[in-house]
């Protein structure tokens, strides 16, 4: 069985289907009438209006219309962006989604007012009497927050109406033509044409030689591009260094704190943490050098195979090593997973045109949609495992109001580690010594990417926001910077390294410092799951209950429920400890 595409036809028949019609034409429809309750209610920011009976029953009315709006705009945005991230020529699919980029610059002006609105409140009085804000008091203690920051409704509502023409079309730019870019790399004597997302895999060859020709094509094919690309990465950046100006924030990282639900301190005490590691994960790649024999690694070796007897996974494999190990945790995940695989939930075919890495995202409540691309590899079962943990997530939102589930990348990556983690487990309590080498090395190229490459991510994005505050930078400049970050997180164990990851990641053209949140995913869920293991019935009466509330509290409050300590570097040096145990191991199985 080859690896499968997902069926969207159970949420709508056709993109031209009456009922894809129609659910689409409701959510203007819906948003002219949460306009019309807004201005009844005059809602936006102000002189503060008194809370009483009156003002209540607004608010539940407006806060409840909202959560309704965002369920139904939910699935139809989720069903668009399935279209279009797994094939680029389909123009209906685009067309529709730029159509939905305009109504949701209506909804996100009405959300700026709504915050504005709630900035204004005696928070305190609306929380004794609604019931409604009681359940929403963490977003609602958010918005006040945001609301010291707003720009003046004029300008908050322009900025709304601007994205669709500036930010959203470069990300748009950046996702379409990195999606449909091919190149030929020369394999059993011949060149072979191929989507990016194939020729990246290459670096996963066993041989030296077809990995370093996969990776000077992909140097050379991304050339070809970079310069429409720097304009991208130059248009998101001004943008929202701009917008983070006139704002009064204090510099470019502080709005995101806010956003990930941590602070300062906490990220301070993860970087130290991080940064204490990178000797030890430059032991790994020595030592991974060692056992490829190569004097000087370069980055096309950096998830070369060390274990010439490494399996190839079918999907069949992968699908019954899921469920099977899911159900060591409870039969609720494992059901879940069984039921994710039945009903077509998930896109694993590689294929032109359609976009390289993975996704989860939510579709109607506790269903979603999981892209990725299948490559045989168990890296390609751990991000099966990975997404479906995130699938996991949602569906433990299911119950929330939609506001209450808007959880934060930090706390986003908690069950998609936690499963990651069982597969890999389950996985290397199998394995022959040879095997066992290449699980370990599996997990450590993860770990050096989510640990010291999302380092030098944030670096990167740090110095581009610091030139980008004179002027647009070259893709000269960009290369540049690009291998000093690497060169910092990395040291001087790889070379070459790769100067075009910036037009490589479409991490960058999103939210701002769309990275560190990984690494604290990653840590924060390698945490939890040391607790499982020492503790595994307190965990699992808990774990369900967590997940749901990833968008009610913020990752201090939640970390305390299992004895973490967020802002304490001793916990980030426990979880990077975990890690360090896998690099002794590998280098013991090296040696």
């Amino acid at each position: 069985m080859a690896s499968p595409r997902w069926n969207l036809t159970d949420v709508f028949p056709a993109l031209d289907s009456p009922e894809f019609v129609s659910a689409f034409d409701s959510i203007g429809s819906d948003i002219a009438q949460l306009h019309a309750l807004f201005d009844a209610h005059d809602v936006r920011g102000g002189t503060a209006p008194t809370v009483d009976g009156v003002l209540r029953a607004a608010f539940d009315a407006i806060t409840s219309a909202m959560n309704g709006l965002i369920d139904r705009l939910r699935v139809v945005g989720t069903y668009l962006h399935c279209h279009v991230t797994t094939d680029a020529r389909n123009e209906a699919a685009q067309a529709r989604r730029s159509e939905l980029s305009a109504q949701t610059v209506r909804l996100e002006q009405l959300r700026v007012r709504y915050v504005a609105w709630i900035g204004s409140l005696d928070l305190e009085a609306l929380l004794a009497e609604s019931e409604i804000a009681r359940d929403h008091e963490f977003l609602l203690r958010r918005a006040q927050q945001e609301a010291v920051h707003q720009m003046s409704e004029a300008e908050e509502s322009l900025a709304a109406e601007l994205a669709p023409a500036a930010i959203i079309g470069w990300v748009r730019l950046h996702g379409g033509m990195t999606a449909l870019l091919e190149t030929t790399v020369e394999m059993d004597g011949e060149r072979k044409a191929m989507p990016m997302s194939s020729v990246r895999s290459l670096a996963s060859h066993p041989d030296r030689e077809v990995r370093r020709r996969a990776y000077e094509a992909e140097i050379a094919a991304w050339e070809t591009i970079a310069r429409p690309i720097a304009a991208a990465l130059n248009g998101v950046k001004g943008w929202q260094r701009t917008l983070r100006a006139r704002r009064r924030y204090a510099d470019d990282v502080e709005p995101t704190l806010a956003h990930n639900s941590i602070d300062a301190p906490t990220l301070a005490a993860m970087q130290q943490a991080c940064v204490e590691s990178f000797p030890d994960f430059r032991r790994y790649i020595a030592a991974k050098a060692r056992a490829l024999g190569i004097e000087k690694p370069g980055w096309y070796d950096l998830t070369a195979p060390v274990a010439a007897s490494v399996r190839t996974w079918t999907w069949e494999d992968a699908t019954r090593f899921v469920i099977r190990n899911f159900g060591l945790y409870s039969d609720r995940l494992r059901e879940f997973a069984a039921r994710a695989f039945s009903e077509g939930w998930i896109d694993a075919e590689p294929r032109s045109g359609k976009e390289g890495g993975a996704y989860c995202a939510p579709m109607r409540a506790g269903e979603s949609r999981v892209m990725m691309n299948y490559d045989g590899s168990f890296g390609s079962v751990s991000t099966l495992a990975h997404e479906l943990g995130h699938a996991y997530h949602n569906l433990n939102l299911a119950h929330r109001t939609p506001m209450q589930r808007m959880t934060p990348s930090t706390l986003a990556e908690t069950a998609s580690i936690f499963c990651e983690t069982l597969a890999f487990d389950a996985a290397l309590s199998q394995a022959e010594p040879a095997e066992r080498l290449a699980l370990l090395d599996t997990t450590l190229e993860r770990d050096l990417m989510v640990v010291v490459d999302i380092h030098s991510r944030f670096l990167f994005e740090k110095a581009v926001f610091q030139g980008r505050a004179e002027r647009d930078l070259t893709v000269t400049e960009l290369n540049e910077l690009m291998l000093q970050a690497q060169r910092e997180a990395y040291g001087s164990e790889v070379d070459p390294l790769h100067p075009f990851m910036w037009v490589v990641k479409g991490h960058y053209y999103g939210p701002t410092f769309y990275n560190y949140p990984y690494t604290f995913g990653l840590l924060f869920g390698l945490g939890i799951y040391a607790a499982y293991k020492r503790d595994p019935d307190r965990i699992r009466a808990q774990y369900d209950d967590f997940l749901s509330s990833t968008g009610m509290a913020d990752a201090a409050d939640l970390g305390r429920r299992f004895g973490a300590d967020v802002q304490n570097v001793d916990f980030w040096r426990a979880g990077l400890d975990e890690i360090r145990a896998h690099i002794d191991e590998f280098i013991k199985l090296t040696s």
